[in-house]
């Protein structure tokens, strides 16, 4: 199976370029005769809208945008990161998966950051799902940045069986490191790492660059194999286009050599989560 990610620099609030400019790299991911290609969070927007979000908002259902997604989605899956418009009229930072013609899922983010640099919570409506589902190739979680560092959300989605966990973001890149990249860099690493080894997943991050609004976002993009091994990893600051062949049958290895799926126990964590947010302080 071959995965493609693409590490972009959306131009904010250009919809029609950040478009073309989709077409243009699903057209090149065809002629490498990819599988899955991956936009990276708000891939059609840009990250910091703002006031733009009303603006910038789409109905999956019916714009000519997703039209086009849909149609392309017959040669392979896409995944594309977007302003989704409810019927309620409110505002999600979404990803939906294209496949066979149709939108197979959308994720609506969970986590927003709403603190420093951040502003998510002023406009976006919070998402309160990690599904997953099945695709072609593999049963497929999505999330949405912040989504990835909550740990629990990695959990949802292994006790939902996924198989490939898939993470568009928009991360800006902070701190100095000794090492190539920031030191935020690591951090979205490392999770990665312990989410494909302790899930006996692949992992897919793709991660945005360039700057907007003063903020400069880190790419870094990578893939990780079910054994936790870094599978490929795109370059830190510039645009770049991953290519990864992977093995769907390192899964199955995988779940023989460790118990992790067999001994898991969702029932319990359940009752136990119960508990704990039944508690009332005064």
């Amino acid at each position: 199976m071959k995965i493609i990610v693409a590490q972009t620099a959306p131009s904010l609030g250009d919809m029609d370029k950040n478009f073309e400019r989709h077409l243009e790299i699903i057209e090149r991911a065809g002629s490498e005769k990819a599988d899955l290609l991956v936009f990276p969070e708000l891939s059609l927007t840009g990250y910091t809208v703002k006031d733009m979000t009303e603006e910038l908002a789409l109905d999956p259902n019916s714009h000519p945008y997703f039209e086009r997604f849909k149609a392309l989605s017959r040669d392979m899956s896409l995944v594309v990161g977007f302003i989704e418009e409810s019927d309620r009229g409110l505002f999600f930072n979404s990803a939906a998966y294209f496949s066979g013609g149709g939108i197979t899922h959308i994720h609506r983010k969970v986590f927003l950051p709403t603190y420093g640099m951040f502003e998510e919570g002023k406009f976006f409506a919070r998402g309160r799902r990690f599904e997953t589902f099945d695709t072609p190739a593999l049963r497929t979680g999505m999330m949405i940045c912040y989504d990835f560092l909550h740990y629990g959300a990695g959990y949802l989605h292994f006790s939902g069986g996924a198989e490939i966990i898939i993470t568009l973001s928009a991360a800006p890149g902070r701190g100095m490191s000794d090492q190539p990249g920031f030191q935020s860099s690591h951090m979205w690493e490392h999770m990665g790492e312990t989410l494909a080894y302790f899930s006996s997943s692949f992992v897919v991050y793709c991660n945005r660059v360039g700057w907007e609004d003063g903020k400069v976002f880190a790419g870094g993009s990578f893939v990780f194999s079910p054994t936790g091994r870094l599978a490929a990893k795109a370059a830190y600051g510039e645009e770049d286009l991953l290519i990864c062949d992977i093995d769907p049958e390192e899964i199955r290895t995988m779940h023989k050599r460790r118990p992790y799926r067999r001994d898991n126990r969702p029932d319990i964590i359940a009752e136990n989560l119960e508990r704990i947010t039944g508690r009332h302080e005064d």
